[in-house]
């Protein structure tokens, strides 16, 4: 499509001030830079060739363009010599030029619009338009801010914002229907990691069984007990093989479930393996992954041993058998399981807590020394024959969630929480009179 001149608004940034005496040559200068602004750009070559290869009586420019247009020459070399032989034209004829071409188009401007898109001072403007150099980007800038600014209300903002989101009104119910399920869903996931991350001691336990490859609850290959080294509490049912601590002087529940993680526990108010009376041992049956700890699971399995079955623990270089008589679910508060059995002379009771993986309950589990014979213990202390003195059986370790809430940084974010949950309550319970207010 060939060029076609634009209107434009008059310069008149070149006028000398009014009721000034302007210079005749300059005013003539202007006009010149006019002119030649006006006629600096000529119609597109390849609509002027279509133009002279249509008429049958051709004007000068018209014969140049015809004989060049079928010169066998490409477009771009027919385009540079014809933008040669325009530039070379005296203004009149560069006017004639675009006269013959607004007429040789009446389709677009129709012959009421030739005389008046022809004229000298329609051309020159459209080219001075053209040919006006843009606007420098620093003195725009007010400009742009200025129209940058949006002139809606703030109702108006705040529905275009809801048709954006909603898409025009156009979302149909499957669409909100699936935004909740995906809503939904993510929260589902986000509170089964917290549940796990929190709770896992409950949630694994069921799945808990030791492994004869296990560092940290070694296992019984036979049952043939010899004593070692580490006094060892050994139950073969479960192939289990798990120190035992009897350092311990403190009854503090607390100080008892540190001991735990180091094994299984001898509470401190009880006989000794080898003396008459009850000996209480201590062990966690699950505990929080997260824990610290190597055996959160030594007695996961104590609640699958039945009267007559055996087990063992080793303590001064010596071994001793027991077999089960009793299992029992006692409360936390039922010291008595740590005192002697009636009708027994010297007895094992191994105390877990059930369900595993929590402190609900207690499980005991009592067994009768058959090995070597009772009849050459030694007899216990007074303190520790009883077995009393506490009021509480010690239970599992606190949960993760407990020691983060009791840990300072655990509070500021607990508290940071409930904060946000209030402001976010607060802010649900007044968008009704927001809502009202903005109408």
């Amino acid at each position: 499509m060939a060029t076609n001149p634009a209107p434009q608004s008059n310069d008149n940034s070149n006028r000398p001030a009014p009721g000034s005496a302007p210079d005749a040559k300059t005013a003539a200068d202007i006009i010149r830079e006019k002119v030649a602004r006006a006629y600096s750009e000529e119609p597109d070559a390849s609509k002027e060739a279509a133009e002279a290869a249509g008429i049958t009586r051709r004007s000068k420019h018209q014969r140049f363009m015809h004989d060049l247009s079928n010169s066998g020459k490409d477009l771009a070399a027919i385009q540079n010599e014809w933008h040669d032989y325009y530039q070379a034209l005296p203004d009149h004829e560069k006017h004639q030029v675009w006269q013959e071409f607004y007429e040789s188009m009446p389709a677009l401007y129709g012959p009421e619009k030739v005389a008046e898109k022809s004229s000298p001072q329609a051309v020159s403007e459209h080219k001075k338009q053209a040919a006006k150099p843009p606007r420098n980007r620093a003195t725009a800038a007010p400009n742009a801010k200025k129209k940058l600014r949006d002139a809606r209300s703030k109702e108006e903002v705040q529905t275009a914002i809801r048709n954006k989101v909603s898409a025009g009104g156009k979302l149909q119910a499957k669409h909100h229907f699936q935004s909740l399920l995906f809503g939904l869903g993510i929260g589902v996931i986000v509170i089964i990691i917290f549940l796990f991350g929190f709770f896992n001691e409950v949630f694994i336990t069921p799945f808990i069984q030791p492994g004869r490859t296990s560092a940290d609850a070694p296992l019984i290959v036979n049952t043939t007990v010899a004593p070692s080294a580490t006094p060892e509490v050994i139950i073969p049912k479960i192939n289990v093989e798990i120190p035992v601590d009897y350092t311990q002087t403190s009854t503090n529940e607390a100080d008892i479930e540190n001991a735990l993680e180091d094994g299984v526990v001898h509470y401190p108010t009880t006989v000794l393996p080898g003396q008459n009376g009850n000996a209480a041992f201590f062990g966690h049956s699950s505990n929080n992954i997260f824990n610290k700890g190597k055996y959160k699971f030594a007695f996961v399995l104590l609640h699958t041993l039945q009267p007559g079955d055996t087990f063992y623990l080793t303590y001064s270089s010596k071994v001793y058998a027991y077999k089960v008589i009793s299992k029992n679910i006692v409360p936390p508060n039922d010291v008595s399981v740590l005192g002697p059995v009636a009708g027994q002379t010297a007895t094992a009771t191994l105390i877990t807590c059930d369900p595993p993986g929590t402190s609900i309950n207690r499980l005991v589990v009592v067994g009768q020394q058959i090995s070597p014979d009772p009849s050459s213990n030694t007899q216990a202390t007074t303190t520790s024959a009883s077995g009393t003195s506490a009021t509480t059986l010690p239970g599992n370790g606190p949960t993760l969630l407990t020691r983060v809430v009791r840990s300072w940084p655990g509070k500021i974010v607990l508290t940071a929480a409930l904060l946000g949950i209030l402001f976010v309550t607060l802010r649900w319970i007044n968008q009704p009179k927001r809502a009202l207010q903005a109408r």
